[in-house]
């Protein structure tokens, strides 16, 4: 009955942030150098928007029509500096962690700005990725591309 009941508030919660009229995630904003800086990820219908948001100002504003293709990606490694820190206070331990693997969820918004292809990248939390791809479908109308693990999509020769 616990089951039902979690799984009922579960779905309704994630109908009400769909169907609402702006929402907001919390997401890490990657640029060209591999740094990531905290952001909020929202979807605006009132204004027909998705935008990026660092503290307090929008760093980037894309209207749902410019949007040409969202797509999801992950990708996997190892934990070694984690089992490295493990490992000074159990040995078994981190070598356990270090052969364990983290996923990072990413999402690509391309999208047109006065006719110039431009590219947003976004790095998901595991909690809420699934949340986020959906809510991306919902308020684009655009269907998010499905590429998977990033490494086994790495073509041959390529860096």
């Amino acid at each position: 009955m616990k089951k039902i009941l979690c799984a009922l508030l579960t779905s309704l919660v994630a109908t009400n942030l769909v169907l609402a009229e702006e929402s907001s995630f919390p997401v890490k904003l990657a640029d060209a150098k591999g740094s990531q800086a905290d952001a909020q990820l929202v979807f605006s219908d009132s204004n027909k928007d998705v935008v990026v948001r660092e503290s307090d100002h929008d760093l980037v504003t894309i209207s749902y029509d410019q949007v040409d293709k969202l797509t999801y990606e992950y990708t996997k490694k190892h934990r070694i500096t984690q089992g490295a820190i493990v490992m000074v206070a159990s040995l078994g331990a981190g070598a356990i962690v270090m052969l364990t693997k983290s996923k990072s969820h990413w999402l690509y918004l391309d999208y047109h700005d006065q006719g110039s292809p431009k590219t947003v990248v976004l790095r998901l939390g595991k909690k809420d990725y699934k949340t986020i791809l959906d809510s991306a479908t919902t308020h684009t109308g655009k269907d998010v591309q499905m590429l998977g693990d990033a490494k086994k999509n790495k073509q041959p020769g390529k860096s």
